[in-house]
């Protein structure tokens, strides 16, 4: 039996009304489990005001209240841990420890916005001018939006609408329809943290939901989270409709292995940040770039055995799976294509994974895993994001050269460099433009209470995710001069205002 799921309006579950519903399914048998609303202009606009006529109400409630219902939400969060691993897992495809990362780094941003009261405090300066007082306030925008992504369906929507909340707006989620039950779930949770009706609502939907949040007046701020093509669209059209907009898209994330590295931790880096996910995460490291002919023959050496060792298996099988499959049939086509066209453009596929097949769950999304050698960066492989279980090697010299292909690639989300030479990682952190940097660590995801962000094409917007530019992006500054009558001169003034 098939599932219709709903919308969250105004704190109840809402039928969808359109009549449109997109197919969810179980990647691991490639089943249809359920249908997902998508949502018309019309449903998106009740949302919408709905919110607006709940935001004004928590706004005015005192940031250590708004705070109180983030630390009952992150108790609900450990207690339906479980619960939502499961969830995530069914519909992405994930493993239930893969899972259970992704709810807790959601977890963790909601941990930091537990600091609003904090966060949101202004400045003073007393006695700026003769009788004259200063201070600014931070202010909640409104009516805030996010569009989020399939790869991580609790982790994303909670670094957007945590510190949307804390901030006193009232929020929108659009949510992939890929994998929809678990960004319901913790609208849920919220309601039963405390969170008034209407200030976190649930819009499933395709590209007709997206334009309506773009296009309406009363949606001040828009995240995204996505592909480079959709964040150019969403900021383009976000920002002519005057929004405050932070978009992040793709990303080709390198990691250089240098000649002096510690080869079994690189392999190690590698297989886990290149395959963990079957490789669908924007952090995923997806070109390892050894420096030297003698590391990079080490390197396949001892990477090729790994990989072929990896546990691909359904979550249901156990912990100790390493990846399951990709989240659609497309998903797996357009994979199996780009490892195609390696093959044919001149790669040396050293690990073939295009014939794997999981026995008893022959209609699953499985893709095995792949690596290459010799891949160069006019190949297709190197200069397509493949989201895949598909790791890429590219041969180097030197380090400048490593350097420059980083540099010169048109992403710049994420790099890591693997070294034992302090001055060689001092110098790779300094120069490489790319907005996250890791040493001796693949996967550089900071914590909740520093922010997250790409450069180049991985970004668009000013302002980065979670930590102290989240407040900053749902908040707005104002700033109050003010004197009281004692002292003061009778007479207009026509000259600007000074402090002298």
């Amino acid at each position: 039996m098939t599932i219709e799921l709903t919308h969250w309006i105004n704190g109840k579950h809402v039928k969808g009304t359109s009549g449109r519903f997109a197919d969810v399914y179980n990647p691991a048998t490639g089943e249809v489990e359920k249908k997902c609303p998508l949502a018309s202009v019309e449903e998106l606009n009740a949302a919408v005001e709905g919110a607006k006529a709940a935001q004004p109400a928590w706004a005015a409630t005192n940031p250590q209240r708004r705070a109180r219902v983030l630390m009952e939400f992150v108790r609900l969060l450990h207690r339906d841990m479980d619960k939502l691993a499961e969830a995530l897992s069914r519909e992405h495809g994930k493993t239930l420890p893969d899972a259970k990362g992704d709810v807790i780094r959601g977890l963790e941003v909601a941990e930091f916005c537990i600091g609003a009261p904090h966060l949101l405090k202004g400045e003073y300066t007393d006695g700026a001018g003769p009788g004259i007082d200063m201070y600014s306030m931070r202010q909640p925008l409104g009516v805030a939006a996010g569009i989020t992504p399939f790869n991580f369906p609790a982790m994303i929507p909670m670094w957007k609408f945590c510190p949307a909340i804390a901030a006193g707006n009232a929020f929108i989620l659009k949510p992939s329809e890929r994998d929809p039950s678990v960004p319901l779930m913790l609208a849920e949770l919220m309601q039963e943290a405390g969170l008034p009706d209407g200030i976190l609502q649930v819009v499933n939907g395709d590209k007709e939901a997206v334009d309506a949040i773009l296009d309406h007046e009363d949606i001040a701020a828009v995240g995204f989270v996505g592909s480079t093509p959709i964040a150019q669209y969403v900021y383009a059209r976000g920002c002519a409709a005057g929004k405050r907009v932070q978009c992040f898209g793709g990303a080709k994330n390198h990691m250089v292995i240098m000649p002096d590295a510690d080869l079994d931790q690189a392999v190690d880096a590698l297989v886990g940040a290149g395959y963990g996910a079957a490789g669908e995460r924007c952090m995923a490291i997806s070109v390892a770039v050894p420096v030297g002919k003698e590391t990079a023959d080490r390197l396949i050496e001892k990477l090729a055995p790994r990989v072929e060792a990896l546990k691909i298996a359904p979550y249901t099988a156990g912990d100790d799976v390493d990846f399951g499959p990709v989240v659609t049939a497309e998903a797996k086509r357009r994979i199996l294509g780009l490892v195609d066209k390696g093959v044919e453009q001149g790669a040396k596929l050293v690990v073939d994974g295009r014939g794997f097949v999981m026995q008893g769950y022959e209609n699953g999304f499985f893709v095995g895993a792949c690596l290459f050698d010799n891949v160069t960066p006019d190949m297709d492989i190197y200069k397509e994001e493949i989201f895949g279980p598909v790791l890429s090697t590219v041969r180097v010299n030197s380090y400048e050269e490593a350097l420059n292909l980083v540099m010169t690639n048109q992403y710049g989300n994420g790099t890591a460099i693997f070294t034992r030479d302090g001055d060689a990682a001092r110098d790779y952190c300094a120069r490489v433009n790319v907005g996250m940097v890791g040493v001796n660590v693949p996967i550089p995801v900071p914590l909740a209470y520093h922010t997250f962000g790409g450069w180049k094409k991985s970004a668009f917007g000013d302002l980065n995710q979670h930590g102290p530019d989240a407040f900053r992006f749902y908040t707005r500054t104002k700033t109050v001069t003010s004197r009281w009558p004692s002292g003061i001169k009778d007479g207009a003034e026509f000259s600007i205002p000074t402090m002298r």
